[in-house]
């Protein structure tokens, strides 16, 4: 196993340089750069554009060099632990990125270990129970979930807790609590806001599994190893958990590896209606004004979580089937 993790580490590194390439590509697509942009932004606000300023930003910045010498000064600048400086905001990308990045993996984290509580369950019964009411009402359920987009449920939750119960659910702090310390009241504070975005990130993704946990189980409940233990006169409970259960999760488990990119995907957009202080809303207004420092920075450690959610689904599937071998 030691062996096997080891390895895919170590093949994670090509990985991580070819998501670097593509990162930096994206960010150079726009035309323009930074200082083109923020030319226009002066210009709309009629002020006098001064050349001379734009062109020693560019110096300051190294925009006027060839892609490939900025390609190779970002990433040495990266495996050093320099992200580089954001053009908007003036400061290291370090400094910007990890309070929201940290943010951003919480409430990812927190969101699909409640969309396997919920959906795990609900898939097995629904397999052991199929065509009951409980069946019908979850695949309604998954239907609906699935075809409902996070930012509408997300205005829909905005709009009934304001209109309906006076209370302002965005953001995930009150204002007393935004810059206080971690302590017992903030985390409480923190826990009654945190449950908006992690409802409206796991919709969705729990109505999918649900219905992955129920086609895979269904698939095992009538194969022939499972009627022979029906005939040895085992419990229909103990039957199903022990045996085609297991076998039906190794999709399930392999799912991480696109669950968690799609809950940070589709956080872009939710954190950016709910006012959550994320890593969404801060690469949205980085890709829109070119800030290729910062954005390339988020869009190179979310392929990290991709990877990362990749080999844990892989460990997790070495270890919940002794089928696979690893050797």
């Amino acid at each position: 196993m030691l062996f096997f993790i080891l390895k895919r580490i170590a093949g994670m590194i090509p990985a991580m340089l070819a998501i670097s390439v593509l990162a930096f590509v994206v960010i150079q697509l726009p035309p323009g750069d930074y200082v083109s942009t923020y030319a226009a932004q002066i210009a709309q606000s009629g002020e006098r554009v001064d050349s001379a300023v734009l062109e020693s930003l560019r110096e300051r910045y190294g925009l006027g060099e060839n892609v490939v010498v900025q390609y190779f000064k970002w990433i040495g600048g990266i495996a050093r632990g320099d992200f580089g400086d954001s053009f908007e905001w003036r400061q290291p990308v370090t400094e910007l990125i990890w309070g929201r990045m940290g943010m951003t993996a919480l409430i990812s984290l927190c969101t699909l270990v409640l969309m396997w509580a919920f959906s795990l369950p609900i898939g097995i019964y629904s397999a052991a129970r199929q065509y009951s009411v409980t069946d019908y009402l979850s695949t309604a359920f998954a239907f609906l979930a699935m075809a409902t987009p996070n930012f509408l449920l997300a205005i829909v939750l905005l709009y009934i807790t304001t209109m309906w119960f006076g209370v302002s659910v965005g953001g995930l702090f009150s204002p007393a609590f935004e810059n206080a310390p971690w302590s017992l009241a903030k985390l409480w504070d923190f826990i009654t806001h945190a449950w908006v975005p992690i409802f409206v990130l796991g919709t969705a993704g729990t109505a999918s599994l649900i219905r992955i946990m129920r086609a895979n189980l269904l698939d095992e409940l009538h194969k022939p190893y499972v009627e022979a233990g029906r005939a040895k006169g085992l419990p229909e409970a103990r039957l199903i958990l022990t045996y085609p259960t297991r076998v039906a999760l190794n999709p399930f488990i392999s799912t991480v590896g696109w669950v968690l990119p799609a809950l940070i995907s589709g956080e872009l957009i939710v954190s950016t209606v709910l006012n959550l202080p994320t890593a969404g809303p801060l690469l949205l207004q980085a890709l829109k004004s070119q800030d290729m420092y910062l954005a390339g920075a988020f869009i190179l450690l979310s392929g990290a979580l991709v990877l990362i959610g990749t080999l844990v689904s892989d460990i997790l599937l070495a270890i919940s089937d002794p089928r696979i071998r690893l050797s």
